[in-house]
């Protein structure tokens, strides 16, 4: 019987300039996903990207005294070596400038064009490079960009647009019957109430003032705006060709769920389902836009001299620390915050004082009272069934926040239980059941129990760091390939007791998170 399939996609970030850490959590939670459902059995595709046309890579790469595609080239080399930083497990990796995703886009612009939904008229009002959008005056907010808050340029050009007014009708119902298209709540409410409901322009969907770009195949001296271009490579990416499409397209598509950023909701949320609809084609079940990752109170920006680097971090706490850090920070309907002293924090706190502290002396006690044999586990007491009763609640509880996109609820609960299996410990007093021999089976209980938690917490948080949980089950088992345990593991969390007596465990227990120094977290 085949695997249920599972598609999901990041926004893919424009080949402008070195991505911020913010600008990661998008793949953070997608790879997270990723993971949990690989681990519950699903044929999973995983796929993100690079944006690499568009008038301000040109711009830059002039500057640079190179061509467009050299410097697309070095952004998008760094930007994967972040993703093998920050353990991101992609399943495809598709650039714009790929000549399959060019001819795809040539074909669906001829297919749109054809059958009278794009037109030729001429464009007047304002532009923001950055952002690659159109404004009219009346969408600026100060005078400035309404996403991005940057100065805009007038513009006046001939150019093609993309009728998006003639399906406004189409997109309100569809949004009426499909209630949870776009979470949380907030950002729907937000694309109805100030783009939808006021009434939707034509789209501006090319440009004659640079070449970067896919040319229209019928007028070549316009190339296609990066909003359909980039939109387009959900569906390129595995094989969509303006009808002509491939098994992988009709295997995966329609997209579980779409990750981005809240800054371009209003893309992902009208410009794409009008363009897919018009395409006749199935609109993704799910666009999940989160908020932003500030620096305090502040985005993050080079002018502002705040923003940090996502490899950098990574190299002074590991890949581990940090996404978890980025998990636990965001919440999902506001912006979350960072500073080196909040990731201080939560490193030392649940990484190192909890988690960390809670495998080292566990394992180091199985080896003083045990010889590092796991025991067998006797009658339980009523303390230890709470404990048993609370690891297995936690499975279905971050279960569910995962369900419902609340990650940083999620993260909460798996932390808890290492809190719980800590108080455990001092509820027990191992230390004082060992000096009585007549103890021995409660201490055998207790042992057991802090080590099958300790399972449980290897699995939970496999998705999130998938280093510290590999490493915990080769220190419960130094014989065991990890991956091997990983893939079959969360139909043993339904009960509590499916670690196996008479295993050894490590003898040298090995540290998962080091506490450090706030100068180990700046690198200063």
């Amino acid at each position: 019987m085949p695997k249920p399939t599972y598609f999901i996609t990041t926004a893919i970030p424009y080949a402008t300039q070195k991505p911020h850490i913010g600008n990661f959590y998008d793949h953070v939670v997608c790879d997270l996903l990723a993971r949990h459902k690989r681990m519950q059995g699903y044929d999973v595709c995983f796929l993100t990207g690079m944006d690499e046309h568009g008038q301000k890579v040109e711009t830059l790469a002039t500057q640079a005294g190179i061509s467009p595609q050299a410097y697309a080239d070095g952004i998008t080399s760094s930007v994967l070596n972040i993703f093998s930083t920050l353990d991101i497990s992609c399943d495809r990796f598709i650039r714009t400038t790929d000549a399959q995703h060019e001819a795809a886009v040539a074909a669906v612009f001829q297919k749109l064009y054809t059958q009278g939904d794009i037109y030729k008229s001429a464009y007047e009002g304002q532009y923001c490079v950055p952002c690659e959008s159109f404004w009219t005056q009346s969408q600026l907010t100060d005078g400035n960009c309404p996403d991005c808050g940057r100065p805009v340029t007038p513009a006046k050009e001939d150019a093609y647009f993309l009728r998006l007014s003639k399906y406004q009708s189409w997109l309100e119902a569809f949004y009426d019957e499909n209630p949870h298209f776009i979470l949380p709540d907030t950002r729907r409410n937000e694309m109805l109430n100030t783009f939808i409901k006021p009434g939707l322009q034509d789209l501006c969907v090319t440009r004659s003032t640079f070449r970067w770009g896919v040319p229209v195949p019928f007028d070549p001296q316009h190339v296609v705006y990066v909003w359909i271009d980039a939109l387009l490579n959900y569906t390129t990416a595995l094989g969509y060709n303006a009808g002509e499409n491939s098994d992988d397209y009709r295997k995966y598509w329609p997209a579980d769920v779409h990750v981005i950023g809240k800054d371009i909701c209003r893309f992902h949320t009208i410009v794409w389902p009008i363009l897919l609809h018009a395409l006749g084609e199935p609109l993704p079940k799910r666009v999940f836009a989160h908020p932003w990752l500030l620096v305090g109170a502040d985005k993050m920006s080079k002018s502002r001299g705040n923003v940090i680097y996502a490899d950098a971090l990574a190299a002074r706490i590991g890949g581990d620390a940090v996404r978890y850090f980025m998990l636990a920070e965001m919440p999902s309907a506001v912006d979350g915050t960072m500073t080196y002293e909040t990731v201080l924090e939560r490193y030392n706190g649940d990484l190192a004082n909890v988690l960390g502290n809670l495998v080292n002396r566990t394992l180091a006690m199985a080896n003083k009272y045990f010889g590092g044999v796991v025991p067998a586990s006797g009658e339980p007491t009523a303390l230890d069934l709470e404990l048993q009763a609370f690891a297995l609640q936690t499975v279905q509880k971050s279960e569910a926040y995962l369900n419902d996109y609340r990650f940083a609820d999620a993260m909460d609960a798996m932390i808890t239980l290492a809190k719980r299996l800590n108080k455990y410990i001092d509820e027990t007093m191992p230390w004082a059941l060992a000096k009585d021999e007549a103890q021995r089976g409660a201490l055998g209980n207790v042992i057991y129990n802090l080590l099958e938690g300790i399972r449980f917490l290897a699995a939970i948080f496999a998705p999130v760091m998938p280093n510290a949980a590999r490493s915990i089950l080769s220190q419960l088992d130094p014989g065991c390939d990890p991956e091997v345990i990983l893939a079959d593991i969360l139909p043993t969390l339904t009960r509590f007791g499916g670690l196996t007596p008479g295993v050894q465990v490590t003898e040298t227990p090995k540290p998962l998170f080091a506490r450090l120094e706030l100068s180990a977290v700046t690198g200063e």
